[in-house]
Parts: C-alpha cells; structure tokens; sequence
C-alpha cells in the first residue's frame, strides 16, 4: 500500500483536495517529496523547510510537517525550482529533494505535466494520479546540503507603527509610512 507520511494515499488525497481545492498532482508530489526528506534527514530535533517555488509544493509542507509560512519555518525562495529542503533550525544541515527530469521518461503522463506540455483542460487528471501514486519517490532525487545562512534563525518582525497617513499598523523598517501609502499599488 502506497503511505505518504505514514498516512495512505487516499486519506492524503482527501486531505489535499480540502486544504489546496483540488486533487493538484503538485502537491500530491509534494507529498512524496517531503516523505523522503524527513526518511532521509538525520537525526532529531526541530527542522525548518526551503521551498524553490511557490507553486503547490508549499501546500505539501504545511500539510504534513509543522512548518507554515505563518510561523515562519516555512521559508520561500521562489528561483522555480520543484524542490525543496528540510534542514536543521539551528545548523543549516539538510536533505534537499527535487523532481529528477532524468527519471520522468518512464511516466509519460507526469511528464507531460511537468513540462506543460498540454494545456492543463487537455489533460487526463485521473491517469496523472495514477503515475504519480505509482511513481511515489522513484522520480525523486535527495541530495545532502547546507542552507545559507540568509535562511537561518527566526523571522525579523522590528518594531510597528501606525501609519501617519492611514493609520494602520505597519512595519517601521518600510519607512516613514506603509507601504500603501508610499504608492504600492494593492487594488485598482
């Protein structure tokens, strides 16, 4: 039976159609990912996650490991890369995972996908999941790193103001005034 963080796929696959909408392949990927970074990461202790892109693989993290954007644990590094890295909090030491291309040509479908190679409406969404549950961690690459050191420690969150031109609380590292207040366009 395939299990994704100790959980079978089909309770993964319910989990991820609520929290990310839909059965995304990305983040059942994803889910694969993080299975085999925390199998391969050595010892205990509290870890933290790099995402190289922000598309669906953060939803895996968030799904299966304690690490969310909100906390902080979950950091972003958005160079488009389907990759991430779990390491240590405190060294940096780490197990990065990525999608090996090298290892898509026996799963045409997951292929296919990967390189948008057909218009997503195009594309059978059911044979897609099936690849990839039987694929599991065979596409898979994790190689051992050291996070920069950019990545390490907690999130700065300095000190907060209130806006002199709105009012609203903002961070007093962005200026004089918010963000908004200083032209950052948010809503047209």
């Amino acid at each position: 039976m395939t299990t994704i963080c100790g959980q079978g796929a089909d309770e993964f696959m319910r989990m991820l159609e609520e929290f990310h909408g839909y059965r995304a392949p990305g983040v059942l990927i994803g889910g694969f990912m993080v299975d085999l970074a925390l199998e391969r990461r050595s010892g205990g202790g509290f870890f933290e996650v790099l995402c190289e892109t922000r598309v669906c693989l953060p939803d895996a993290v968030q799904l299966l490991t304690p690490c969310t954007f909100g906390n902080g644990w979950l950091k972003l590094a958005d160079v488009g890369r389907y990759a991430l890295a779990l390491f240590d909090k405190k060294s940096g030491a780490g197990i990065r995972v990525h999608v090996d291309t090298k290892k898509l040509a026996p799963y045409p479908g997951i292929r296919e996908w990967f390189f948008k190679a057909k218009p997503k409406i195009e594309q059978d969404t059911d044979r897609l999941v099936r690849e990839i549950l039987d694929a599991g961690k065979s596409i898979l690459t994790a190689t051992s790193v050291q996070v920069a050191p950019e990545f390490l420690g907690p999130r700065k969150k300095g000190a907060t103001s209130p806006c002199p031109s709105c009012g609203e609380g903002y961070p007093v590292e962005n200026g004089d005034r918010c963000l908004a207040c200083q032209g950052k366009k948010l809503y047209v």
